[in-house]
């Protein structure tokens, strides 16, 4: 980590952070608590270095973001952001995304689900290690409360064409590719990838 971030981890992290790759991590997530207040609550898969997150969290005043990321350095800089724009309804969680939809949240339970740009493993023979399989999204479509919505974001067109699919055949999800939505920022790596040609498919599932 850089000094800042470094910095930041330590004065920030105990305040609006949980480690849930350490061995004596809690069990399941008490999100009101945590947030101290009940309000739907939208959970983000690998936010990067959080700047599409602290922006979302900043125009829905009213939702509960909770962001989950496994490396500390993007933590540390979307710890900087929560400083910078005074935010009190995100937390974030260093932790692997199943584990916590298995074994921490119950069903029902999140308004939203997002996705953006993960990592497209491009070669064929490691598509296998894709966030989005079936079996993940059964899970993340259980975790969902009904007319929660699963929203997904590539620039990979193949990606993109198995996220359809995957999704197109859970059977509890309602939905297709739609134009970008307003509320999702646009982000540097957003516009670089467009800058190189690689169009950009947002996919927006609601749960039945």
């Amino acid at each position: 980590m850089t000094e800042g971030q470094r910095h930041a981890w330590e004065r920030w992290w105990p305040e609006y952070g949980l480690d849930l790759m350490s061995p004596d991590a809690p069990g399941p997530l008490d999100l009101d608590g945590w947030f101290g207040r009940t309000a739907p609550v939208v959970l983000e898969i690998g936010p990067g270095t959080g700047e599409s997150t602290a922006a979302m969290a900043a125009a829905a005043p009213e939702t509960n973001h909770l962001a989950v990321e496994v490396y500390r350095p993007g933590l540390a800089q979307l710890l900087m952001r929560i400083a910078e724009f005074g935010l009190t309804n995100l937390r974030l969680l260093r932790a692997d995304v199943v584990p916590v939809l298995r074994d921490r949240i119950g069903p029902d339970t999140l308004a939203g689900i997002r996705v953006y740009f993960p990592d497209p493993w491009p070669k064929r023979r490691h598509h296998k290690r894709r966030l989005i399989q079936p079996e993940f999204v059964a899970l993340a479509a259980s975790r969902l409360a009904p007319d929660g919505v699963l929203h997904l974001a590539t620039d990979w067109t193949h990606y993109a064409d198995q996220m359809r699919a995957v999704c197109d055949a859970e059977p509890t999800l309602r939905g297709g590719t739609v134009p970008r939505p307003d509320w999702r920022p646009l982000t540097k790596f957003e516009r670089r990838a467009r800058a190189e040609g690689r169009e950009v498919r947002d996919l927006l599932y609601r749960r039945v």
